[in-house]
């Protein structure tokens, strides 16, 4: 799920940018990345609503929804810094990238399409790797531009991937696996298609936004302290701007009793849906666009998120710049994500976490901790991330030897 150069290293950002620059950012990024996986795995593990009152659960309040966000905006960020960051690659070296994100993309969805084939019919998880890659493959065409171009492209997906999920509910078709495998790509095609793009968990089209959003900032200068500054004021005020526009749309300019009118669903049902969300955007009324319940991907579901991403970047990168030792199992975690959530995965698939969620919650959390910063200063990059990332710059070396005197950056 990185696509982020390992922490310590440098990302070159232009031909004058030889010295080798502090890892301070690169340190908060991946911090950022660790916390969006412990907010996937409490997600995935802890109960989302209380026994007794059945009112959503502290885990749920704080990672639903954002935690899968932040993972596609950094995943952004370092798709930016992995393509030359504030100076973008050129000529060959940018073919070259593009043609190693799509290997990357079509491996890491190959990874989800073999997860998905080893959990349960009533799976305890959505697997996000298989949008992942389809996220990745939207992104090729991107790989080049700059932050403007980025940002315009983030607002037309914000706005149109919504739409587009709600006017299109009756017309798509149905998927039969919440997490897809190789013969639901070839029996389901239309279906699995549909459900990566814009039915399913992660629909890639609204997810678009964070993950552009996430490019442009890579493409920008995030070792300044001002900037970072900036992330946190912006973040938290998009977050703050989204829900109570939300609330002023559904509660001040009644558009909750022109939901209530328009739907079948009675007042407690309808309190239902605007908690956990409905099954889909319904098409009976453009009201259901003004929610931002976590996992709807409204355009203001998706800018809540989006603000708590940016928030939650820029806090991690102003820490890091005084207390980054402290980070260290975070960061150590964050640098190999595709490897400890393929494990966190395989470890749900087995279905033993049920009668004592926090007991494996916190049994997860410390054995994922402890063997990232074991591996990391051991070897370095994770396992499946040195797989992959070994794939990746094959792919781009052949790319490179068909032009003469291009580096392989």
């Amino acid at each position: 799920m990185s696509a982020m150069p390992r922490a310590g290293k440098t990302d070159p950002e232009g031909p004058d940018d030889a010295v080798v620059r502090p890892a301070r950012r690169l340190v908060g990024i991946d911090s950022a990345r660790g916390l969006a996986l412990i907010g996937l795995i409490s997600v995935h593990i802890l109960p989302g609503s209380d026994d007794a009152t059945d009112e959503p659960t502290w885990s749920y309040l704080i990672f639903s929804g954002d935690s899968a966000a932040l993972f596609a905006l950094l995943a952004g960020v370092g798709l930016a810094l992995t393509s030359g960051g504030r100076h973008p690659h050129e000529g060959a070296t940018m073919t070259a990238d593009r043609i190693g994100l799509a290997v990357r993309a079509v491996l890491i969805a190959i990874v989800g399409l073999l997860i998905g084939a080893l959990m349960p019919a009533d799976a305890p998880a959505d697997n996000i790797l298989i949008y992942y890659g389809v996220f990745f493959l939207l992104a090729v065409p991107f790989l080049h531009a700059g932050p403007k171009v980025l940002f315009g492209c983030a607002a037309v997906f914000w706005l149109m991937g919504p739409l587009l999920m709600q006017g299109l509910t009756g017309v798509l078709p149905d998927w039969s696996s919440s997490n897809p495998t190789f013969a639901d790509v070839v029996s389901e095609p239309a279906g699995t298609i549909s459900q990566l793009l814009l039915t399913g968990s992660y629909p890639a089209l609204p997810y678009m936004t964070y993950l552009l959003v996430g490019m442009g900032l890579g493409r920008l200068n995030l070792r300044k302290c001002e900037f970072q500054v900036r992330l946190l004021v912006v973040g938290i005020g998009v977050a703050i701007f989204a829900r109570v526009t939300s609330y002023f749309l559904l509660y001040a300019l009644g558009g909750y009793q022109r939901l209530l009118d328009a739907s079948s669903l009675g007042q407690e049902e309808l309190a239902e849906a605007l908690i956990w969300g409905p099954d889909s955007l319904l098409s009976e009324s453009v009201w259901w666009l003004a929610i931002a319940t976590p996992h709807t991907n409204t355009p203001l579901a998706i800018a809540a998120s989006l603000g708590v991403g940016l928030a939650v970047l820029g806090a991690l990168l102003l820490i890091a710049r005084t207390v980054e030792a402290w980070l260290l199992p975070l960061a150590a975690m964050g640098a190999m994500t595709l490897s400890l959530y393929t494990a966190h995965l395989m470890a749900l698939s087995f279905e033993v976490h049920y009668d004592e969620p926090y007991l494996w919650y916190v049994v997860q959390l410390v054995v994922a901790a402890l063997f990232a910063v074991a591996w990391q200063r051991a070897l370095g990059q994770g396992p499946l991330e040195r797989v992959i990332g070994r794939s990746v710059k094959g792919a781009r070396r052949l790319a490179l030897n068909g032009t003469p005197g291009t580096p392989d950056r």
